[in-house]
């Protein structure tokens, strides 16, 4: 399994293991799946899909290999990466003996010349084509619009929903498409693994009915039980303009947005269902549109978002750990420390900690982590608004806000790497523990390592605000740990007691099929 710390490959791992395979996962950063519930029940390989020897070596012994692992953005160069880590998978598979490729890729056009297609579309047909010339059966589903809670598309169509009652819109809200329920597209990849030697092609997979992008914003409000929208398409919003234009309005920055409103300037509808024959129909047939979207709503409102598409990496956006301490020797660094005693057990302050974000906020001046957020989304960032994947545990590559989580120690440590437009790379750490006389202590240190003589100058012209900004910040956290705890609230979320999650172990269940 590629991609497992993508939000189609972490759901899609504890269904092969349910269906009774043994799953090894191949992941750049391997820290990143240490806190998924089925962490400890898959074995885990380091390492990246452009290493030919990490691939190789990953590949040794596996049936199955899923490639769900794409290069988001735009122009040559991520196209070129997208062919070279496919051809480097493709024959190492081969060389490894592997029974079968699957490969989930986007729906493309029929008629329509590759040189017109999007280049995200054209690099998507691409990565197929070299999959299935592997000489490994090769299947290759082709998804449209894939409606899932906390699925960027979804996202998008909610977003622009919910806060815009009436919207000018770009004239691909007019395009026909047929989405597809993200329960159907896990039940196809599960049931892909057990195909039949002799296929080796490409199957379109969609839901029940073709609409608008249009018809399907009505649809969501009527799901929601929202007012009806007044949506007035016009042609004078490219896909680049609208995808800055979606980018100020949802979570879902620019550089997401634009590849998703670049694959709807043409028809995407399904021309054939031949994937029946082997993965066949559940009753009823798949999901139709409204049902897909009344799931995917529920699970928001009930808070049971086991991925989002934030939890893969964001074109713009670091999306590995960056060194530690010891590493940033040698370099100029800055860092702003705050300390507080707090009256409250270390647990209760942990589970201030881990709650912060999303709609807790961040305790300190408000006005200015919106502005933050606003300029940074006005500049092409993530901006602050993709909130928390759990209202009250956090993992290692969760996105929060414009931050992501690059290390967790439950109970001690939150360290958040900055994923906002900045001259350097910076981070916050928020530290929960006691003094010599046993007292609970908070910890909080940002760190800003300055990229260049601009880097400098951004860090001495927003120190003066620390003090406002930072401090209160570990003011409010240690008031509400105090609040929280005197009161016996568990609000925030946390580990409960604050004592740390079993790690997992890294090796597969014995038995089993390998994937």
């Amino acid at each position: 399994m590629t991609g497992a710390t993508g939000y189609i490959g972490g759901r899609l791992v504890p269904q092969l293991l349910d269906a009774g395979y043994a799953v090894r996962c191949l992941a750049r950063t391997p820290v990143k799946l240490r806190d998924h519930p089925w962490a400890d029940r898959v074995e885990i390989a380091a390492g990246d899909v452009l290493d030919r020897e990490a691939v190789g070596a990953a590949l040794r012994d596996v049936e199955v290999a899923y490639y769900l692992v794409h290069a988001l953005g735009s122009g040559s160069g991520f196209e070129h990466t997208d062919r070279r880590a496919a051809r480097i998978f493709a024959e190492q598979a081969r060389i490894a003996g592997v029974r079968r490729i699957v490969y989930l890729g986007g729906l493309t056009p029929q008629g329509v010349p590759t040189g017109e297609l999007s280049p995200h579309l054209r690099s998507r047909a691409e990565v197929g084509e070299i999959l299935l010339a592997s000489g490994v059966p090769t299947t290759v589903l082709r998804a449209a619009v894939i409606l899932g809670s906390g699925s960027a598309s979804f996202e998008m169509l909610r977003y622009l929903t919910e806060r815009l009652p009436a919207m000018v819109t770009p004239s691909w809200v007019r395009t026909r498409l047929q989405p597809i329920g993200i329960r159907d597209v896990l039940r196809y990849l599960v049931g892909s693994a057990a195909m039949p030697p002799e296929v080796n092609r490409a199957f379109d997979i969609g839901g029940t009915g073709v609409v608008t992008y249009r018809d399907m914003m009505r649809r969501y409000a009527e799901v929601a039980g929202l007012p009806r929208r007044v949506i007035v398409p016009v042609p004078v919003l490219t896909p680049r303009l609208s995808s800055h234009w979606v980018g100020l309005v949802t979570p879902v920055p620019a550089g997401v947005a634009r590849p998703l409103a670049e694959s709807l300037r043409h028809e995407v509808v399904c021309h054939e269902h031949d994937i029946a024959r082997y993965v066949p129909d559940p009753p009823g047939g798949p999901l139709d549109v409204d049902s897909a979207l009344r799931l995917a709503l529920q699970r928001v409102r009930d808070a049971e978002v086991t991925t989002r598409w934030s939890s893969a990496s964001v074109p713009g956006a670091p999306s590995d750990p960056l060194p530690t301490d010891p590493d940033w020797a040698g370099g100029s660094l800055y860092t702003d420390v705050r300390e507080a005693r707090v009256d409250a057990s270390p647990a209760g302050l942990w589970r201030v900690i881990e709650g912060v974000g999303g709609e807790h906020g961040w305790y300190s001046f408000p006005l200015a982590w919106a502005v933050r957020g606003w300029l940074d989304r006005l500049v092409g960032g993530v901006g602050l608004r993709r909130g928390r994947r759990d209202a009250q545990r956090l993992r290692v590559g969760d996105s929060l806000d414009f931050w992501r989580v690059e290390e967790i120690e439950r109970g001690r440590l939150l360290r958040l790497r900055a994923e906002m437009r900045l001259p350097g790379p910076a981070w916050l750490e928020m530290c929960a523990g006691t003094d010599a006389e046993g007292r609970t202590r908070y910890r909080q240190r940002a760190v800003f390592q300055p990229h260049g003589l601009f880097g400098h100058l951004y860090w001495w012209s927003v120190s003066p605000f620390h003090a406002v900004v930072f401090g209160g910040m570990a003011r409010n956290i240690a008031r509400a740990a105090a609040r929280a705890d005197g009161a016996g609230d568990a609000s925030g979320g946390g580990a409960g007691d604050g004592s740390p999650a079993p790690a997992g172990t890294g090796r597969s269940p014995k038995g089993g099929r390998a994937v």
